[in-house]
């Protein structure tokens, strides 16, 4: 058993169980899909998730549906795919502009832990799984 992936394992885990206390705490999650919704809802997050890739939505739109929803602080978990990755970007400052404040920071944190081996937030409950048997 390798220590290094452990390690890693053990905070890929703390990172989802930051989000999942971040949640609770009653910070709107915005992912990009309903399987992400989906997968985070597995993984244990139980407070309000947005979907903001589904229904023909722009980045305005749901700019505008978060902003509707007057949260304290949102959570962007956006696929870390190249679109994904853009879309973050771009919905930050969409929602920085509407003077909201935005953390990406679990996400940010999530994908460095996770390199190239995942693309979207729904491969997550596999990711983990193949890499626990891996240990």
């Amino acid at each position: 058993m390798s220590t290094h992936l452990q390690d890693r394992l053990e905070k890929i885990e703390n990172t989802i169980a930051k989000l999942v206390e971040t949640s609770a705490k009653g910070k709107l999650v915005v992912v990009e899909g309903k399987k992400d919704a989906e997968a985070l809802r597995e993984l244990g997050v139980a407070g309000d998730i947005l979907t903001v890739k589904t229904g023909g939505k722009s980045f305005l739109d749901a700019t505008t549906e978060i902003e509707a929803l007057e949260p304290i602080e949102v959570v962007l978990f956006l696929d870390f795919d190249r679109r994904g990755t853009e879309g973050t970007h771009r919905l930050q400052q969409c929602l920085e502009r509407a003077h909201i404040k935005v953390n990406a920071k679990l996400w940010q944190e999530l994908k460095a832990l996770t390199g190239h081996d995942i693309q979207c937030i729904e491969s997550l409950l596999a990711y983990l799984s193949a890499f626990r048997q891996k240990i």
